[in-house]
């Protein structure tokens, strides 16, 4: 299993980013897929999943109405459409093929600050 995230920067609190994540070495489009993050000196959060179809997303109560996740099976690509970013965002962001991130891939910084 490979998966490589980019997309990462430092933003401004209220801009925007969008997350991506290739996926390689297993059948991407039979699998649910996640994102989770990890913010300085704390550990993994889940942020949000999709259905290996993209009939079902979930999101963490901290992200829900302002990050989108979807995928494109054609791709092997998982994204992350983040809007309305706050300090708080700041991590280190991983995609996984669970919700632990057990199966993560080496990740991509986002920081948000002024």
């Amino acid at each position: 299993i490979q998966l490589v995230e980019s997309g990462g920067g430092l933003v401004q609190p209220g801009g925007s980013l969008r997350l991506s994540c290739a996926a390689s070495g297993f059948r991407f489009s039979a699998n649910h897929m996640s994102w989770v993050r990890q913010a300085p000196g704390k550990g993994l959060e889940w942020v949000s999943s999709i259905s290996s179809d993209s009939r079902y997303t979930r999101y963490t109560d901290t992200v829900q109405g302002r990050f989108t996740i979807s995928r494109d099976n054609a791709k092997n690509t998982l994204h992350l459409q983040m809007n309305s970013l706050k300090s708080e965002d700041t991590a280190l962001y991983y995609c996984a093929t669970d919700v632990t991130g057990l199966n993560r891939g080496q990740g991509t910084q986002v920081t948000v600050s002024s």
